[in-house]
């Protein structure tokens, strides 16, 4: 009997080999012939599956998008705190293990060469929504708010709008410094800094204290609930 194969199956392989690749040497490096030479199939074989180089790095792309979706939605199903859940879905932007990096390297390298392939455009069109609505649920369970349901819905208060924009651009920023300078970066610190700036993000303010009036009174920053509450 002729051997079946599991064409879904052989996809998501194809797809790990090219994260790794990627990861380990770049995205000029997933050239179809070592794609196929890592996967132990012939060139033939791969374009069985895959008709170009452009056509194997997206659906490796969107591949990795879903895997990183599914360890969301994982979270997002889990009966926790609301500050312990915003933590677990942010944390799964950045990388802070080995699959996890291999997601980051993967995803960087990807958006860089978009902005040149326009093959690859539609990943920057779902890049900055899709990261903007994982962070607009970690400020909504940050605060106790009802959580936006669909990508692009926004948060009801224009000032968790401005947390939300503001804790997207620290996890970018983070994410690319911990990729870059892994060294500098040991798990341990990387948390510590992602909860401060949680901390911070549920309240107004640039500190913890604001000078008013005589100088003597202070913005005490309180969490009870809402997000920017103050006692003076």
């Amino acid at each position: 009997m002729p051997k079946l194969v599991d064409h879904d199956q052989r996809r998501a392989e194809l797809a790990r080999v090219v994260w790794e690749v990627i990861s380990r040497d770049g995205i000029e490096g997933a050239t179809v012939r070592k794609i196929a030479e890592r996967a132990g199939v012939s060139v033939g074989g791969l374009r069985h599956y895959f008709d170009s180089q452009r056509g194997l790095l997206l659906f490796a792309a969107k591949a990795m998008i879903d895997k990183v979706t599914g360890r969301i939605a994982e979270h997002l199903r889990g009966d926790l705190p609301g500050r312990d859940r915003a933590r677990l879905i942010l944390e799964e932007l950045l990388p802070l293990d080995a699959d996890r990096r291999v997601d980051v390297d993967v995803w960087l390298a990807c958006l860089m060469r978009s902005r040149s392939d326009e093959s690859l455009a539609e990943l920057r069109a779902l890049g900055l929504p899709g990261e903007r609505h994982i962070c607009r649920l970690a400020v909504a369970y940050l605060c106790a708010q009802p959580s936006p349901e669909h990508i692009g819905d926004q948060l009801p208060d224009a000032r968790l709008e401005r947390q939300v924009v503001r804790l997207h651009t620290f996890v970018d920023g983070l994410a690319l410094q911990v990729a870059m300078y892994p060294q500098e970066f040991p798990v341990g610190e990387v948390r510590r800094l992602l909860d401060e700036e949680l901390a911070t993000l549920l309240f107004d303010g640039p500190s913890p204290w604001s000078s008013v009036a005589d100088g003597r009174r202070s913005r005490i920053r309180t969490n009870r609930g809402e997000c920017g509450s103050e006692d003076v």
